[in-house]
């Protein structure tokens, strides 16, 4: 990945009405990019667009992304607006907490419906539109969860694995378009993604020590700059991570005691 300005660049960006997305917004704009912004909730994008301090440079579209025809008009505004696409962020994530067997299908359709099959479909879309960027880039907003499985959260994990995985291969697929790939994976985030998230929330569910929204905007800003190609954004998931490849039977009793 080649290291990259940010002023000017032409940003696609979902879940922008709160939490990590809408910090990006924030900070992205702040940093000079132009933004068209998809979120479900309208009074929550105006409240972002009143926020923003160069109104010229932002654009909201009101649109669910696990709609077919809202994707089409997602990428239909920025061909209209700039007729090409340096940066899509698919950061937009739905969760679900509690035993899997007590679960049920729809509750794992709903899950990997938004995160992962509409990232997949919406960044098959915007291909086009990428080749025609200026270090064009693919940013997917996953999580520590992508890496090591924990009990649980296992229709989430299952999503977040599935997005790893897709955004290793098409790194690797579109390498030769010179289109870019990075997977940025947060730990506990302190947003508002526990009070969507679906399932039994009586537990804390490890929400002790979770970082603030703008700090993962941040970091997740300064992987995109400097042109990597996947992060973590926290020491105690970077060391699950180590932890799970170097001894995998460690790993399995501590998540099991943890969960």
């Amino acid at each position: 990945m080649a290291r990259r300005k940010l002023t000017g660049l032409h940003i696609l960006l979902t879940g922008a009405s709160s939490g990590i997305g809408r910090e990006l917004a924030i900070q992205l704009i702040e940093q000079g990019a132009d933004i068209i912004a998809v979120a479900r909730r309208a009074d929550r994008l105006q409240q972002l667009a009143d926020t923003i301090q160069r109104p010229e440079q932002f654009t909201y579209l009101v649109a669910d992304v696990t709609n077919p025809a809202d994707r089409q008009r997602a990428i239909a505004e920025c061909q209209q607006r700039w007729g090409g696409l340096d940066v899509l962020i698919n950061n937009a994530g739905s969760g679900a907490i509690g035993p899997f067997s007590t679960a049920d299908e729809a509750r794992l359709r709903r899950v990997m419906e938004v995160n992962f099959f509409a990232p997949v479909e919406l960044t098959r879309l915007a291909l086009p539109l990428l080749r025609r960027g200026t270090q064009p880039i693919i940013v997917n907003v996953s999580s520590v969860l992508a890496h090591r499985g924990v009990p649980q959260k296992t229709e989430y994990c299952a999503s977040k694995f599935a997005l790893h995985g897709f955004s290793d291969a098409l790194r690797a697929e579109l390498a030769k378009d010179k289109i870019d790939v990075l997977l940025v994976s947060p730990s506990t985030t302190a947003t508002e993604f526990f009070d969507k998230v679906e399932g039994d929330l009586q537990k804390p569910h490890g929400r002790f020590g979770a970082r603030s929204a703008a700090y993962v905007a941040s970091a997740a800003i300064r992987a995109l700059r400097a042109g990597r190609h996947e992060v973590i954004l926290s020491t105690g998931g970077r060391l699950l991570v180590w932890l799970d490849r170097l001894c995998p039977p460690l790993a399995d009793r501590l998540v099991a005691w943890w969960g």
